[in-house]
């Protein structure tokens, strides 16, 4: 892999990973909607100057309207709210293994919607993952309904990917980042009920992590991440993205004291390599970009 795109992959991988443990801070400060909703706005207000540094589209066309509002559903009002709420008691560590099994539900969608065609490795990594899923929230710390949220926050994630690649098969990668994000923020905006309240007496150090949140895992972390395809083959890229949850279990422990558990490390084994026979062995093109988008996005 060129040194350009692996330290683009890098920049992404860590932001990524970091956001897990942002969330969890910004909640000893702020509620999970005022978490939610202020990253997010710090995210469009960044993606807002990057369109216009680029001299991008502020608008997306009439056409892709439809498709826009429900990728920024899907992947940013349903996808963070859940994970965010999840993560009111479902650790780092957890929350990080669960949504790395968000490539099988992209698979199965894929097969179901797009008619893209499963070998045997893929069906059997897809059971692998499921069954790590399961381990996982058997045993991770906090288990009960909010790790459902998580599994949500996965199962949106995944549908988020499969709506949104025919937008990037045709536009700017910064253009549909930002436009999608600001189709997911304006339903956000229901939670802006005492924010600026929130805001003024909130300690420094969680607001900062949550505006930290949106700058760089919310917004950056996704430009990153089109420079590092630009740079080199996807091929080459994707398997710096398995770091995602091994950061963000690392970063969870020694930010947070979120030691990881026996169950915790076997499920997440069970996901990881459930994920690799997906998208290394099931070997359908479109199956390996569509699982290569899911195993990328991380908080």
């Amino acid at each position: 892999m060129p040194k350009r795109a692996f330290v683009f992959a890098l920049l992404t991988i860590l932001f990524w990973s970091s956001a897990y443990v942002g969330i969890r801070i910004g909640l000893t400060a702020f509620s999970a909607w005022h978490v939610v909703l202020l990253r997010f706005l710090t995210a469009s207000v960044v993606l807002l100057v990057g369109v216009l540094l680029t001299r991008g589209r502020l608008v997306p066309p009439r056409d892709a309207w439809w498709r826009v509002a429900a990728s920024g559903l899907t992947g940013f009002t349903i996808y963070h709210t859940a994970l965010t709420l999840g993560e009111r008691t479902v650790d780092a560590n957890t929350a990080s293994f669960i949504i790395a099994a968000a490539p099988l539900f992209s698979t199965l969608l894929a097969r179901l919607f797009l008619g893209e065609r499963l070998r045997r490795w893929a069906w059997l990594g897809t059971g692998i993952s499921f069954l790590g899923v399961g381990v996982i929230s058997g045993f991770g710390q906090g288990w009960h309904w909010n790790a459902l949220l998580i599994v949500l926050s996965a199962v949106s994630t995944a549908v988020f990917f499969v709506l949104e690649r025919p937008l990037l098969d045709k536009h700017k990668a910064l253009d549909v980042t930002a436009w999608v994000t600001w189709a997911g923020t304006i339903p956000m905006l229901l939670y802006a009920y005492h924010l600026p309240e929130a805001v003024a007496r909130a300690p420094l150090y969680p607001l900062l992590w949550v505006i930290y949140i949106g700058v760089f895992p919310a917004a950056l972390a996704y430009l990153t991440w089109s420079l590092a395809l630009a740079a080199a083959p996807m091929g080459q890229v994707t398997p710096v993205l398995y770091l995602n949850p091994i950061l963000a279990s690392l970063l969870g422990w020694t930010v947070l004291g979120e030691h990881p558990t026996w169950g915790l490390a076997a499920g997440g084994f069970l996901v990881l390599g459930g994920v690799y026979l997906i998208q290394v062995r099931g070997r359908a093109p479109a199956i390996k970009e569509t699982v290569a988008r899911a195993i990328g996005e991380g908080g």
